[in-house]
């Protein structure tokens, strides 16, 4: 059902960027197994449907810390090819569920710790969220318009880009090092280090002098005025992204513009001309009516849609990017592949759901699951 067929994963449940990480590899085929907590006894178990980023895996709801936990967690890894854990560092150790245990299990076992400082340095057992890690790595302060504060970019760069997408990436380039030498290892992806990756061609441009440190004074950061967002007669918003000259020339055209009476496209001193003038002729009509106007025009514009719209769009829907799964819609797995398509084979499962089912997988005896299940170890 996709590449990743095949290949287990057992996840340790977290929030974010883990869970993210462990969707995309169940998105790809991976056989997941997250190891949730167990469920509080007199509580209702929420509408697993709306967690989207537990999608496609199966589920057992284990006590960490009773005698027994960590085992079932080892007898579980023995048979698997990855592991995902989000703790904070000496967490997973102090549990008997760390790198050294697991890996004692399973030599090829890759273990992938999700974190946002990393397992070292003098900021690994502070606590912190998305903003923070983007701050330190250099991000934030890049993000937002001259003069006004930084602009949290939602938790996209340090969570999902920087974090998940980069532990995924680690866990399968892992694994196929794995699988020629038969050796795993443990996969240190920070939050910090990956968006400081994500910011590399910003470092080079800074270096030569392309980039300010200057907030909302540069090309992709709302200082250029072909690169930025306006309103529309409606008040709707549209996105322009003109950066190549003829892209320019095709904006200026698009917008009645006079191109020999404009502002020359990297004249920076006259940027601040050239943003009133574009956003004049912005203001002279709808988005839907800019939008049509622009069709066939290689002019980069494109409205600002939310996650609502989005979803009805005609290239969204065209591809499939946005899908509905019981109601819900959300992403479609990506990237697409010629040969193993991916597909969303298992809805998010609600904590424990599967407990006998992975565990009778695991060689468990039913006298075992009756024990564990007596001494309340799992649910």
């Amino acid at each position: 059902m996709g590449p990743l067929t095949g290949l287990r994963v057992v996840e340790l449940a977290g929030i974010g960027p883990g869970p993210f990480c462990a969707m995309v590899l169940a998105d790809l085929g991976a056989d997941v197994i997250r190891i949730d907590r167990q469920p509080v006894p007199g509580t209702s178990p929420s509408d697993a449907r709306y967690d989207i980023l537990g999608r496609g895996r199966r589920s057992v709801a284990v006590d960490l810390k009773a005698p027994g936990g960590a085992d079932v967690v080892l007898r579980l890894v023995e048979d698997a090819d990855a592991t995902i854990e989000g703790f904070r560092p000496g967490v997973a150790e102090r549990l008997g569920i760390g790198p050294a245990a697991c890996l004692a299990r399973n030599g090829r076992l890759v273990y992938g710790r999700m974190t946002g400082w990393g397992q070292d340095g003098p900021l690994a057992a502070a606590a912190g969220h998305d903003i923070t890690y983007a701050s330190v790595a250099g991000a934030l302060a890049h993000i937002g318009r001259a003069g006004e504060p930084p602009t949290p970019p939602l938790n996209l760069v340090a969570d999902f880009g920087g974090g998940g997408m980069l532990l995924a990436l680690g866990l399968v380039a892992g694994m196929l090092h794995a699988a020629r030498t038969g050796v795993g290892q443990v996969v240190d992806a920070a939050m910090v280090d990956g968006t400081a990756l994500l910011m590399a061609p910003f470092f080079g441009a800074s270096a030569i002098g392309f980039w300010s440190d200057e907030r909302g004074t540069n090309l992709l950061d709302s200082g250029a005025p072909f690169y930025d967002v306006y309103r529309c007669a409606d008040g709707a918003e549209i996105a322009v992204g003109a950066i190549e000259p003829q892209f320019f020339a095709a904006l200026l055209d698009l917008l009645d513009v006079d191109s020999a009476t404009a502002p020359a496209q990297h004249d920076r001193e006259r940027w601040p001309e050239l943003r009133t003038m574009l956003g004049a002729a912005f203001a002279t009509r709808t988005r839907v009516e800019w939008i049509d106007r622009a069709e066939g025009r290689d002019a980069c514009v494109a409205p600002v849609l939310t996650m609502t719209e989005a979803a009805a769009h005609p290239h969204v829907i065209a591809r499939g990017t946005v899908v509905d799964v019981d109601g819900v819609p959300q992403p479609a797995p990506a990237p697409r592949f010629s040969e193993t398509p991916p597909e969303l084979h298992r809805p998010p499962p609600t904590p424990g759901q599967h407990t006998d089912e992975v565990l009778a997988d695991a060689g468990f005896t039913d006298a075992e699951v009756a024990a564990l299940r007596a001494t309340s170890v799992i649910a």
